[in-house]
């Protein structure tokens, strides 16, 4: 199948999966259509179990295989979801909450990786610097997931700000990690630098490189916007720095998640406050809302129907129940340490610990960044553990969330 074939039909099964949603089981979207997705790919392994010479799920795995994800995330529509979430998350809010959100986005990363990778070295007898590697990559939050179920939550403004911000970072900052990790991990592969000072270099070139690639980028963007009063035109320019920036990004090596972060930051608060007029504003939102909305649909959809790449078999699928766990005391170490390093410089009411826990979703770039790990033995574990993590995380996590901020995130706003 073709490039415009695949997303043809992508597009019909996303909208297909969503109308079945929408009129059956009346979930979040993406969640309903990731439930939907899964319960159709079970549905054609069973058949296939029953009536084997049908070859169903073998046609089946070709076609998904065939659907590179981790390049189509990761260097296509991560750059457009995250620009779009930049967008909504305004400055000043989050010049509020910028300690916590650091500390989340890099103290709580680096935590949380380490605590998944021991922990799943002494679980598995997988080498420290591979199972680290794994701890990288689970480590993220899902901004898309989290942002939909915090509109549904409905929580205050500043504890909004704070999950959304450090979703949206961490994915960036999560990534550099990964990609230093995979060059000591495994310094036989082309795309990645090894040692120490590869490692060191490649860090500060991905993180800092990124955030004043987007600042550049999206300033240049801002004051071309200042000079014209077309929405037409405002929109075309916006989604150029999406995916321009993102591209240009990728080719100069500088972190393009990072990037867009920050280009979508500034053209959200700065850009829409002085570049844009009321009008331009009104569909600038509508328009990155809808792509939003569309990327997400098509996003959870191929995250179900990865089901065909994962190994099934049971020490795989036991190491992958048990991850969840490790993700979810890593999360809450990822969190709580952040929390009672500022605690006594501010405070925090009591629901944003296990809010913030039990909300850190994860999602899309830790099964891509699984599947763009180099081929090695450990490999099938890693993927099918992630795949288990991410599932639960969406669909449990993300239909509890909701009800669990309602309860514990209802006090004073001390935050």
């Amino acid at each position: 199948m073709n490039f415009l074939q695949i997303t043809s039909l992508l597009i019909v099964l996303a909208g297909a999966f969503g109308a079945i949603n929408y009129l059956f089981l009346k979930l979040p979207s993406a969640i309903g259509i990731l439930i939907v997705a899964l319960l159709a790919s079970f549905g054609v392994l069973g058949l296939d179990l029953i009536v084997p010479q049908l070859g169903i799920a073998e046609t089946a795995r070709g076609v998904i295989l065939g659907i590179d994800f981790s390049d189509a995330l990761l260097e296509g529509m991560l750059g457009l979801l995250l620009f779009a979430g930049a967008l909504h998350v305004k400055l000043s809010d989050l010049k509020m909450q910028w300690r916590l959100v650091f500390l989340m986005a890099t103290l709580g990363v680096a935590l949380s990786t380490v605590i998944i990778g021991a922990a799943f070295s002494w679980m598995t007898g997988m080498p420290l610097l591979i199972a680290l590697v794994f701890g990288s990559l689970i480590s993220p939050t899902d901004p898309v997931a989290v942002l939909g179920v915090l509109r549904e939550a409905n929580l205050r403004k500043s504890l909004e700000t704070k999950i959304a911000g450090e979703s949206l970072f961490n994915d960036g900052v999560a990534y550099v990690v990964f990609l230093v990790l995979v060059g000591l991990a495994f310094p036989g592969d082309d795309h990645h630098g090894s040692g120490l000072a590869d490692a060191a270099k490649l860090f500060v070139q991905e993180a800092i490189g990124g955030a004043v690639l987007g600042v550049v980028l999206g300033w240049l963007t801002f004051r071309v916007m200042r000079h014209i009063d077309d929405y037409s035109l405002e929109v075309l320019l916006t989604l150029g720095l999406a995916f321009g920036g993102y591209e240009l990004a990728v080719w100069l090596h500088v972190s393009a998640p990072i990037m867009a972060v920050c280009a979508g930051l500034l053209i959200g608060d700065i850009g829409a406050k002085h570049g844009m007029s009321e009008e331009t504003r009104k569909y600038v939102d509508a328009f990155w809302k809808l792509i939003d909305e569309i990327l997400n649909a098509v996003l959870f959809l191929l995250i179900g129907f990865e089901v065909f790449a994962i190994a099934f078999e049971t020490d795989y699928l036991m190491a992958g129940v048990a991850s969840i766990f490790l993700a979810l005391i890593a999360r809450f170490a990822a969190v709580a340490v952040p929390v009672l390093i500022l605690k006594p410089f501010r405070d925090f009411s009591a629901g944003v610990v296990p809010i913030m826990t039990w909300g850190g979703l994860k999602g899309g770039i830790s099964v891509a960044l699984a599947l763009s790990l180099p081929d090695s033995e450990w490999k099938p574990l890693i993927l099918t553990a992630t795949y288990v993590v991410v599932i639960f995380s969406i669909v449990v996590q993300g239909l509890t969330i909701a009800p669990l901020a309602n309860k514990v995130g209802r006090e004073p706003d001390l935050m």
